[in-house]
């Protein structure tokens, strides 16, 4: 069961974020997602516990692996498992969120991000995995400037 969760997160992740919402039984947002994050009237949007619960611990997974990729010390194997455990969170977030569709539109603008470092993490896009690690964390601030979870640190990146 866990493997196909995995690999309905890897094969969303790889949609474009339209399609990530109508596969994943997930809010209808008659409509393409926002190109550009936006707040909510000024304000941050609200959270869920899962969501939380799945922010936090890819920020969490995030901030341990960032240090060794600036460095050079992952392999490829670290990248793929990092990769893995991402797209996990990222499954479980989309299966137990409860958001308002307009949150929800915002919050897929996120993982949308996340996807693209999580490919790159799987030389997926031709370019250093390294920086697949550096997207994430700047996917994972983001969502930290936009959305209301109490206690959020940011990723600190090496530069």
């Amino acid at each position: 069961m866990k493997s196909s969760t995995l690999l309905f997160a890897a094969i969303s992740l790889a949609l474009p974020l339209t399609t990530l919402a109508a596969e994943s039984g997930h809010h209808d947002h008659h409509g393409a997602a926002p190109q550009k994050i936006e707040l909510n009237a000024g304000k941050k949007w609200a959270t869920d516990a899962s969501l939380r619960k799945g922010m936090g611990a890819i920020r969490e997974q995030v901030s341990a692996a960032l240090p060794a990729a600036h460095e050079g010390k992952l392999t490829p194997e670290q990248y793929e498992k990092l990769g893995k455990e991402l797209n996990g969170q990222v499954a479980y977030i989309v299966q137990n969120c409860k958001l308002d569709p307009k949150a929800d539109a915002q919050l897929h603008v996120i993982i949308g991000e996340l996807g693209q470092g999580v490919d790159t993490m799987e030389g997926k896009q031709g370019t250093e995995r390294a920086l697949g690690v550096v997207q994430a964390a700047e996917a994972l601030n983001t969502y930290g400037k936009y959305f209301d979870h109490v206690g959020w640190k940011p990723v600190k990146l090496p530069h």
